[in-house]
């Protein structure tokens, strides 16, 4: 140790260039990213999912999307719903609904 304090600590040494390069993507990553967007999968091609008014099979449509859909933004997903199922808050193009979560895949 010099009079002037500790020694500092490289950023070449290859432990601390791990914990920098982890560090970093942290603070990087951010709550949308690539795991927030879905693809539609398990629809019969030709077919459509529909986005709905609330988390039932039973409300209103606010959209369709194809069978091959993709780029489809998720904001969270709850199966605090009348039929137990696990549903998605989802956004696709301007329509903004609820998905079942078995239909949507992390794209």
């Amino acid at each position: 140790m010099s009079k002037s304090g500790p020694e500092p600590i490289l950023a070449t040494e290859p432990a601390v260039k791990v914990r920098l390069c982890a560090a970093l993507a942290a603070l990087l990553a951010s709550p949308v990213d690539a795991s927030d967007m879905f693809r539609i999968v398990g629809i019969e091609r030709g077919s459509v999912l529909r986005i709905r008014e609330v988390p039932e099979a039973g409300a209103n449509p606010v959209a369709e999307i194809p069978w091959n859909g993709r780029g489809v933004r998720g904001f969270g997903c709850t199966n605090d719903t009348p039929s137990g199922f696990t549903w998605c808050r989802v956004k696709y193009q301007d329509a903004v609904g609820w998905a079942r979560k078995r239909y949507l895949q992390p794209d």
